[in-house]
């Protein structure tokens, strides 16, 4: 029987209770398959493990996590512990140690789920964001100068090589082509005269090479006025590691609010483990309460079946999620429900339950 190994770091506030129900759901796929089994290894690393031991993650750390085949993040951050430290010392230092080069975010918005925007029907919003993840303006180059002095100075610098940026359009490209979608870059070349001027060049010459997938370009500003004014003209899309970073927020309250928002940082060439998480933060305000929502850590175990190479199973993980909305019944409290985030998994449990036992009676 074949084995996936999974690292598991459900981290600090609401992390840990929304990953037991994303294990629960693997889990019982795995069950109803037969031909696959999950091993989890637990690693207590996040802000409560730093106020302990002063590091985020051991210092051996990602030698530890190297052989897993997938990474599974349940939220890093914590009150007391400053946020560069809790993004840089752990999940940055993972995305960027193990090449996790390509941050996947869908913006679906699935039947039944809230959308602020009027009229809006459920398949104006299908936009798949494909972010740019190791470089950019998350490089961390830069510097401070002068330090607490009058003439203090403080220098970011956004990161754009060659490499980097070719490959994750390239990655897009393939993306929409195998979709039959369109593409579309974010950017911001008005402004930013050499790196996003850079950005757009490479966009334009690697899309001579697929001559049959449409293509689109806006700046940032305007792409998250016509996010809101006219979703569905974005269809696959590619930007950098910031850009991405605030759109997806930005979609993720367009598809039914940061409870349903997942992410993949994908390392295509898979030398090394990719990690899945949903994007919500660790909301330390109802940590240990059992009210957080549980289905954006669900939905990112749909992802990790993707990368597996279960897509049948992703689907059947995401017409779970989807029917829980419908039936309205058994929502956390941010969905204007009651239910606790243990109820809201075994919901999903059960309906995904349903699904696989209509599908063994079918191949019968």
């Amino acid at each position: 029987m074949k084995k996936f190994k999974i690292a598991s770091i459900p981290g600090d506030g609401i992390g840990p209770e929304v990953i037991r129900e994303g294990i629960k759901i693997l889990n019982k796929i795995a069950e109803a398959d037969g031909t696959f089994q999950f091993e989890f290894t637990e690693f207590p690393w996040g802000c409560e493990y730093y106020t302990k031991h002063g590091v985020m993650m051991d210092e051996d750390g990602m030698e530890k996590l190297k052989d897993y085949d997938a990474i599974y993040l349940g939220a890093v951050g914590y009150p007391g512990v400053p946020d560069h430290i809790s993004l840089w010392d752990l999940l940055l230092r993972i995305r960027k140690g193990f090449d996790q080069y390509v941050n996947i975010r869908p913006i679906t918005l699935l039947e039944a789920a809230p959308c602020p925007l009027k009229d809006t029907n459920r398949e104006d919003v299908n936009m798949l964001f494909i972010r740019e993840n190791s470089e950019g303006e998350y490089a961390g180059a830069g510097d401070w100068l002068f330090k607490g002095k009058e003439n203090e100075v403080v220098l970011q610098n956004g990161v754009f090589s060659r490499k980097g940026t070719e490959r994750i359009i390239r990655y897009a490209f393939e993306t929409a082509r195998k979709e039959g979608r369109t593409l579309t870059s974010i950017s911001k070349g008005n402004a930013l005269n050499y790196s996003m001027v850079f950005w757009d060049q490479v966009f334009e010459e690697v899309s001579r090479e697929y001559p049959d997938v449409k293509t689109a370009s806006y700046l940032v500003d305007a792409a998250a006025m016509l996010m809101i004014k006219d979703p569905k003209r974005f269809e696959v899309v590619v930007t950098s590691n910031l850009f991405g970073d605030i759109l997806t927020d930005l979609g993720a309250a367009i598809a039914g609010g940061i409870g349903l928002a997942a992410g993949a940082n994908i390392n295509p060439e898979r030398e090394y483990p990719s990690m899945f998480e949903p994007i919500h933060g660790s909301a330390p305000d109802i940590a240990g309460q059992n009210i957080a929502n549980p289905l954006a850590a669900i939905w990112s175990a749909s992802q990790m079946m993707d990368f597996f190479g279960y897509e049948n199973y992703g689907k059947n993980i995401l017409q779970a999620i989807e029917k829980v909305l419908i039936d309205g019944n058994v929502l956390t409290t941010d969905m204007g429900g009651t239910a606790t985030t243990e109820q809201v998994g075994s919901q999903v449990v059960n309906y995904l339950e349903e699904m696989l036992a209509q599908q063994t009676v079918k191949k019968r």
